[in-house]
């Protein structure tokens, strides 16, 4: 489902910026601007000039100015990001529709509220200003389609639940959020999924997800912590981890022994 944007925490097509600092587990990158539009998080450059790392980010930090091969694998990480986008867009409702269409109370007010396995979708904005409940088992997915933007309150979760079938617990891995405004993430707020987002995504001070930051443009980060998470067993993302630097070259093979000289006549 998400391609080669799986491999990525964090991934922007214009820029990542955080004050003062933030913790992310996961690679970042950004493409198709450079690696100056990554800010605030005192990136030093691998001897490869292939990616760079920083104490606030677990994993490696790619742009498309870096050496290649990373040029291309952000080209195509980018252009994954924008197709699961399309895909996760493109999904109908669950049925019956009507529980699954504008939910919330008005449509898009969803404080409180308890999400089942399903396609939820939003002709509005988003908002919630305390804790909402993803409910479900670790083979269950969730997508929320939403047509505005989103708002998550000062202090509100986004709790995974067992629905007690023995299933295990939702992953953030299967929960999606498409979302064609913007995100606004408020302080010490918590979320859980992976982040689709067409604009771009703020996240106050003290706030925290599980899950991705996918934007089609830029992401800003303030005392913030990101945990990308690992694909589920029934997921169709990709495996998460690092390194997506080009592998060592294979060793040379010793060289032949020369030719035995000709026994003497």
């Amino acid at each position: 489902f998400l391609g080669s944007a799986g491999n990525f925490a964090v991934l922007t097509k214009s820029g990542i910026a955080t004050v003062p600092t933030s913790k992310i587990t996961g690679n970042i990158g950004v493409s198709p601007i450079t690696n100056k539009a990554i800010t605030g998080f005192g990136m030093s450059a691998d001897s490869s000039n292939t990616f760079s790392t920083s104490p606030q980010v677990t994993g490696q930090i790619l742009a498309a100015d870096f050496h290649p091969p990373t040029p291309t694998l952000m080209t195509v990480a980018v252009l994954d990001l924008e197709t699961a986008y399309v895909d996760a867009a493109g999904r109908l409702a669950s049925s019956p529709t009507a529980e699954y269409t504008n939910v919330g109370s008005p449509p898009g007010t969803i404080s409180n509220m308890i999400f089942t396995t399903g396609v939820y979708t939003w002709s509005t904005d988003v908002s919630f200003a305390v804790d909402i409940e993803i409910r479900g088992t670790s083979k269950d997915q969730f997508i929320f389609q939403v047509s505005g933007a989103v708002s998550v309150g000062s202090s509100a979760r986004v709790n995974l639940v067992s629905d007690g079938t023995g299933g295990g617990t939702p992953l953030a891995s299967n929960v999606i959020w498409q979302v064609a405004g913007h995100m606004e993430i408020g302080t010490f707020a918590h979320l859980e999924g992976v982040l689709l987002i067409l604009t771009h995504a703020t996240f106050e001070a003290g706030s925290s997800l599980n899950g991705r930051v996918l934007c089609q443009t830029a992401a800003n980060f303030e005392s913030t912590t990101v945990v990308a998470p690992p694909p589920g067993p029934e997921s169709n993302s990709p495996p998460s981890q690092p390194p997506l630097s080009p592998p060592s070259p294979p060793p040379s093979p010793p060289p032949s022994p020369p030719p035995s000289p000709p026994p003497s006549p």
